[in-house]
Protein backbone atom coordinates (compact mmCIF):
# COMPACT_ATOMS: atom_id res chain seq x y z
CA UNK A 1 0.00 0.00 0.00
CA UNK A 2 1.29 3.35 -1.42
CA UNK A 3 0.98 6.58 1.08
CA UNK A 4 -0.73 8.61 -1.88
CA UNK A 5 -3.63 7.51 -4.03
CA UNK A 6 -2.73 9.72 -6.42
CA UNK A 7 0.71 7.85 -6.93
CA UNK A 8 -1.15 4.87 -6.98
CA UNK A 9 -3.54 6.11 -9.92
CA UNK A 10 -0.42 6.82 -11.64
CA UNK A 11 1.09 3.35 -11.42
CA UNK A 12 -2.07 1.86 -11.80
CA UNK A 13 -2.91 4.16 -15.08
CA UNK A 14 1.41 3.39 -16.56
CA UNK A 15 0.71 -0.27 -15.93
CA UNK A 16 -2.77 -0.88 -17.83
CA UNK A 17 -1.51 2.10 -20.85
CA UNK A 18 2.14 -0.41 -20.65
CA UNK A 19 -0.31 -3.63 -21.11
CA UNK A 20 -2.38 -2.24 -23.50
CA UNK A 21 0.14 -0.46 -25.86
CA UNK A 22 2.77 -3.74 -25.84
CA UNK A 23 -0.38 -5.87 -27.48
CA UNK A 24 -1.28 -2.64 -29.95
CA UNK A 25 2.74 -2.49 -31.16
CA UNK A 26 3.19 -6.40 -31.43
CA UNK A 27 -0.13 -6.49 -33.10
CA UNK A 28 0.52 -3.69 -35.90
CA UNK A 29 3.57 -5.15 -36.70
CA UNK A 30 2.28 -8.46 -37.61
CA UNK A 31 4.33 -10.24 -34.44
CA UNK A 32 0.52 -11.63 -33.66
CA UNK A 33 -2.84 -11.65 -35.03
CA UNK A 34 -5.20 -9.29 -33.87
CA UNK A 35 -7.69 -11.70 -32.11
CA UNK A 36 -5.21 -12.62 -30.44
CA UNK A 37 -3.57 -9.23 -29.42
CA UNK A 38 -7.54 -8.58 -28.62
CA UNK A 39 -7.53 -11.82 -26.24
CA UNK A 40 -4.36 -10.69 -24.37
CA UNK A 41 -5.41 -8.07 -23.75
CA UNK A 42 -8.39 -9.10 -22.72
CA UNK A 43 -6.87 -11.77 -20.12
CA UNK A 44 -3.81 -9.65 -18.71
CA UNK A 45 -5.79 -5.96 -18.12
CA UNK A 46 -7.70 -7.40 -15.32
CA UNK A 47 -5.69 -8.90 -13.14
CA UNK A 48 -2.94 -6.50 -13.32
CA UNK A 49 -5.46 -3.63 -12.66
CA UNK A 50 -6.87 -5.39 -9.97
CA UNK A 51 -3.82 -6.21 -8.20
CA UNK A 52 -2.83 -2.22 -8.37
CA UNK A 53 -5.71 -2.10 -6.06
CA UNK A 54 -3.50 -3.35 -3.45
CA UNK A 55 -1.63 0.06 -3.56
CA UNK A 56 -4.45 2.13 -2.66
CA UNK A 57 -5.22 3.47 1.06
CA UNK A 58 -8.59 2.39 2.97
CA UNK A 59 -9.38 5.88 2.31
CA UNK A 60 -13.45 6.28 0.76
CA UNK A 61 -11.92 8.18 -2.74
CA UNK A 62 -9.85 5.14 -3.42
CA UNK A 63 -12.32 3.21 -5.16
CA UNK A 64 -13.48 6.25 -6.99
CA UNK A 65 -9.78 7.18 -8.54
CA UNK A 66 -9.16 3.33 -9.13
CA UNK A 67 -12.31 3.19 -11.51
CA UNK A 68 -11.14 6.44 -13.54
CA UNK A 69 -8.12 3.99 -15.15
CA UNK A 70 -10.55 1.76 -16.70
CA UNK A 71 -13.32 4.78 -16.90
CA UNK A 72 -10.60 6.56 -19.21
CA UNK A 73 -9.87 3.88 -21.42
CA UNK A 74 -13.43 3.24 -22.37
CA UNK A 75 -14.11 6.73 -23.05
CA UNK A 76 -10.95 6.64 -25.13
CA UNK A 77 -12.18 3.34 -26.98
CA UNK A 78 -15.69 4.93 -28.02
CA UNK A 79 -14.15 7.63 -29.37
CA UNK A 80 -11.30 5.39 -31.70
CA UNK A 81 -15.01 3.46 -32.29
CA UNK A 82 -16.84 6.40 -33.52
CA UNK A 83 -13.54 7.52 -35.55
CA UNK A 84 -13.14 10.49 -33.27
CA UNK A 85 -9.29 9.55 -32.43
CA UNK A 86 -7.83 7.71 -34.92
CA UNK A 87 -5.38 4.99 -33.72
CA UNK A 88 -4.84 2.46 -35.94
CA UNK A 89 -2.61 0.26 -33.60
CA UNK A 90 -5.45 0.07 -31.65
CA UNK A 91 -8.09 -0.94 -33.89
CA UNK A 92 -5.94 -3.67 -34.87
CA UNK A 93 -5.24 -4.46 -31.40
CA UNK A 94 -8.93 -5.04 -30.29
CA UNK A 95 -10.74 -5.77 -33.07
CA UNK A 96 -11.23 -8.82 -34.86
CA UNK A 97 -11.58 -8.00 -38.53
CA UNK A 98 -9.80 -4.45 -38.81
CA UNK A 99 -13.41 -2.32 -38.39
CA UNK A 100 -12.82 0.05 -35.81
CA UNK A 101 -16.95 0.32 -34.63
CA UNK A 102 -16.44 -3.07 -33.85
CA UNK A 103 -14.72 -1.47 -30.38
CA UNK A 104 -18.09 0.26 -29.42
CA UNK A 105 -18.62 -3.36 -28.34
CA UNK A 106 -16.80 -6.41 -26.64
CA UNK A 107 -13.86 -3.56 -25.22
CA UNK A 108 -16.45 -1.10 -24.42
CA UNK A 109 -18.77 -3.75 -22.29
CA UNK A 110 -15.28 -4.96 -21.12
CA UNK A 111 -14.02 -1.37 -19.68
CA UNK A 112 -17.59 -0.76 -18.63
CA UNK A 113 -17.62 -3.95 -16.35
CA UNK A 114 -14.32 -2.96 -14.65
CA UNK A 115 -15.89 0.51 -13.85
CA UNK A 116 -19.20 -1.15 -12.17
CA UNK A 117 -17.58 -3.54 -10.44
CA UNK A 118 -14.93 -1.25 -9.16
CA UNK A 119 -17.31 0.75 -7.50
CA UNK A 120 -19.64 -1.58 -6.15
CA UNK A 121 -17.64 -4.17 -4.93
CA UNK A 122 -13.89 -2.80 -4.24
CA UNK A 123 -12.26 -4.05 -1.43
CA UNK A 124 -15.07 -4.86 0.43
CA UNK A 125 -16.32 -8.52 -1.07
CA UNK A 126 -14.51 -11.18 -3.22
CA UNK A 127 -17.55 -11.24 -5.15
CA UNK A 128 -16.67 -8.34 -7.53
CA UNK A 129 -12.69 -9.28 -8.55
CA UNK A 130 -14.14 -13.05 -9.22
CA UNK A 131 -16.55 -11.94 -11.67
CA UNK A 132 -13.53 -9.77 -13.09
CA UNK A 133 -11.31 -12.64 -13.08
CA UNK A 134 -14.06 -15.08 -14.72
CA UNK A 135 -14.63 -12.62 -17.23
CA UNK A 136 -10.57 -12.18 -17.96
CA UNK A 137 -9.58 -15.17 -17.99
CA UNK A 138 -12.06 -17.20 -18.92
CA UNK A 139 -13.66 -15.78 -21.68
CA UNK A 140 -10.42 -14.78 -22.82
CA UNK A 141 -9.04 -18.43 -22.71
CA UNK A 142 -12.19 -19.70 -24.00
CA UNK A 143 -11.81 -18.01 -27.81
CA UNK A 144 -8.19 -18.67 -27.81
CA UNK A 145 -8.92 -22.63 -27.03
CA UNK A 146 -11.48 -23.00 -29.14
CA UNK A 147 -10.20 -21.72 -32.21
CA UNK A 148 -7.33 -23.63 -31.73
CA UNK A 149 -8.45 -26.95 -30.38
CA UNK A 150 -12.29 -26.66 -30.96
CA UNK A 151 -13.27 -29.62 -33.87
CA UNK A 152 -16.32 -30.84 -31.60
CA UNK A 153 -18.84 -28.01 -31.87
CA UNK A 154 -21.02 -27.68 -28.73
CA UNK A 155 -24.70 -28.85 -29.77
CA UNK A 156 -26.51 -25.75 -28.85
CA UNK A 157 -24.04 -23.08 -30.15
CA UNK A 158 -22.37 -24.71 -33.29
CA UNK A 159 -19.95 -21.48 -32.69
CA UNK A 160 -18.86 -22.43 -29.76
CA UNK A 161 -16.58 -25.64 -29.08
CA UNK A 162 -15.99 -28.20 -25.92
CA UNK A 163 -12.41 -27.35 -25.90
CA UNK A 164 -13.60 -23.84 -26.01
CA UNK A 165 -16.06 -24.54 -22.85
CA UNK A 166 -12.72 -25.70 -21.24
CA UNK A 167 -10.54 -23.35 -21.59
CA UNK A 168 -13.29 -20.84 -19.94
CA UNK A 169 -13.86 -23.27 -17.17
CA UNK A 170 -10.19 -23.50 -16.62
CA UNK A 171 -8.98 -20.48 -17.49
CA UNK A 172 -11.88 -18.42 -15.37
CA UNK A 173 -10.71 -20.66 -11.92
CA UNK A 174 -7.70 -20.66 -12.05
CA UNK A 175 -7.36 -16.68 -12.48
CA UNK A 176 -9.75 -16.00 -10.20
CA UNK A 177 -8.25 -18.77 -7.48
CA UNK A 178 -4.83 -17.19 -8.03
CA UNK A 179 -6.44 -13.55 -7.52
CA UNK A 180 -8.08 -14.41 -4.19
CA UNK A 181 -5.43 -16.23 -2.54
CA UNK A 182 -3.36 -12.75 -2.58
CA UNK A 183 -6.09 -10.61 -1.59
CA UNK A 184 -6.34 -13.57 1.45
CA UNK A 185 -2.84 -13.85 1.77
CA UNK A 186 -2.28 -10.07 2.70
CA UNK A 187 -5.47 -10.46 4.54
CA UNK A 188 -7.89 -8.48 2.77
CA UNK A 189 -10.61 -11.23 2.87
CA UNK A 190 -11.18 -13.17 5.98
CA UNK A 191 -10.25 -17.18 6.19
CA UNK A 192 -8.53 -19.34 3.90
CA UNK A 193 -8.59 -20.05 -0.03
CA UNK A 194 -9.84 -23.40 0.96
CA UNK A 195 -12.88 -21.51 2.17
CA UNK A 196 -13.58 -20.37 -1.16
CA UNK A 197 -12.97 -22.94 -3.50
CA UNK A 198 -16.40 -24.18 -3.38
CA UNK A 199 -17.75 -21.39 -4.40
CA UNK A 200 -15.23 -20.15 -6.95
CA UNK A 201 -15.83 -24.04 -8.84
CA UNK A 202 -20.15 -23.15 -8.97
CA UNK A 203 -19.27 -19.81 -10.01
CA UNK A 204 -17.02 -21.03 -12.51
CA UNK A 205 -18.91 -23.78 -14.42
CA UNK A 206 -22.08 -21.50 -14.22
CA UNK A 207 -20.09 -18.85 -16.17
CA UNK A 208 -18.97 -21.60 -18.29
CA UNK A 209 -22.85 -22.43 -19.33
CA UNK A 210 -23.74 -18.33 -19.75
CA UNK A 211 -20.51 -18.00 -22.02
CA UNK A 212 -21.70 -21.30 -24.14
CA UNK A 213 -24.95 -19.45 -24.77
CA UNK A 214 -26.11 -18.09 -28.58
CA UNK A 215 -25.47 -14.60 -27.67
CA UNK A 216 -23.49 -12.67 -29.70
CA UNK A 217 -21.35 -9.80 -28.50
CA UNK A 218 -22.21 -9.69 -24.90
CA UNK A 219 -20.52 -12.59 -22.85
CA UNK A 220 -18.57 -9.57 -20.72
CA UNK A 221 -21.63 -8.40 -19.50
CA UNK A 222 -24.01 -11.89 -19.13
CA UNK A 223 -20.47 -13.86 -17.86
CA UNK A 224 -19.98 -10.95 -15.25
CA UNK A 225 -23.91 -10.93 -14.13
CA UNK A 226 -23.84 -14.70 -13.46
CA UNK A 227 -20.83 -14.57 -11.30
CA UNK A 228 -22.18 -11.76 -9.28
CA UNK A 229 -25.84 -13.31 -8.84
CA UNK A 230 -24.25 -16.34 -7.44
CA UNK A 231 -21.76 -14.27 -5.92
CA UNK A 232 -24.19 -12.77 -3.59
CA UNK A 233 -25.28 -16.20 -3.01
CA UNK A 234 -21.95 -17.56 -1.39
CA UNK A 235 -20.66 -14.23 0.29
Amino acid sequence: MLTSNWLALLITFAVALTWLRINDFAAQRGWISSRLSRKLIHIGTGPLFVLCWLLFTSAPLSRFLAALVPLLFTLQFVLIGLGIIKDEASVQAMSRTGDRREILKGPVYYGLVFVVMTLLYWLESPIGMVALMLMCGGDGLADITGRRFGRRKLPWNPDKSWAGSLGMLVGGWILAFLILWVFISVESFSGSIADYVLALSVIALVGTIVESLPLKDVDNITVTISAVLLGHLFW
